[in-house]
Order: structure tokens, then C-alpha cells, then sequence
């Protein structure tokens, strides 16, 4: 089962879409998908601008879960930056979905790029 949402990057756009991400994979699995969509959509409204058009995607429910998201700029690869004790505490956006997802990536795309990561399930740690 997939959620699929476009709409134009903007800060009040992050509300919707972690709203969106926690009715999809319920409140106790969401926590960090969530954390992700908003990291995702930060990312492209601080290097693309406030009103590129994005594309979220959530796949997976039970076990294992992607979020994706896909803005028309392929040549804007995203870098973690390197953090420091005098860095600001703004640009942590990648360093933060690196530490709360398994694992994260970009692909491009025929007319832009899709970053995406997997999140852990939180059902599934509380198992561990």
C-alpha cells in the first residue's frame, strides 16, 4: 500500500504531510517517518525554495517502510554537512534522517531527484 502526495514545498506543508504519514502507518509506527517527511521537505524549501513541487511517498505498512520524496532538481545532490562544536544548529537536517533511519539515499530521476530513507518501525525495535 502506497501514500502518494504532491504539493509545493512550504513550511506549513509539514503539519499535512506527517499528519498524513501517521493516519497511513498508524500512531505507533510514525514517530520517525514523520521525523523524516519533515527533514525531507525542510531540505528542499532551504536549497530549492518555498513552492517547488514535491512528490512524498510512503510504501511499505507492515514490517518495513520507505519515504520518498521527489523534487524536479537532479543536479541539487544533497551532502551532509560535517558537524562541528561551532556549527550552527540549523543544516543537521541529513546528519538527523542518517541517525533515525536504517539507511538513506538519492536517485535521479528523468526530470528531477528522489531522496529517500528507511525508517525503522518502532513496533519492530520495541520487539528487540
Amino acid at each position: 500500500m502506497t501514500l502518494t502526495i504532491r504539493l509545493l514545498a512550504a513550511p506549513k506543508a509539514a503539519g499535512l504531510l506527517r499528519h498524513a504519514v501517521r493516519e497511513h502507518l498508524g500512531a505507533d509506527d510514525s514517530a520517525d517517518a514523520e521525523l523524516c517527511v519533515s527533514e525531507l521537505l525542510g531540505n528542499v524549501i532551504t536549497h530549492l525554495g518555498e513552492g517547488t513541487p514535491v512528490t512524498l511517498r510512503v510504501t511499505g505498512r507492515a514490517t518495513r517502510t520507505r519515504v520518498e520524496l521527489t523534487d524536479p532538481e537532479p543536479h541539487a545532490w544533497p551532502v551532509p554537512p560535517a558537524a562541528t562544536a561551532d556549527t550552527d544548529e540549523s543544516g543537521r537536517g541529513l546528519a538527523l534522517l542518517a541517525a533515525v533511519s536504517l539507511r538513506w539515499g538519492v536517485r535521479r530521476e528523468p526530470g528531477g531527484k528522489t531522496v529517500w530513507c528507511d525508517p525503522p518501525r518502532e513496533s519492530s525495535q520495541s520487539e528487540r
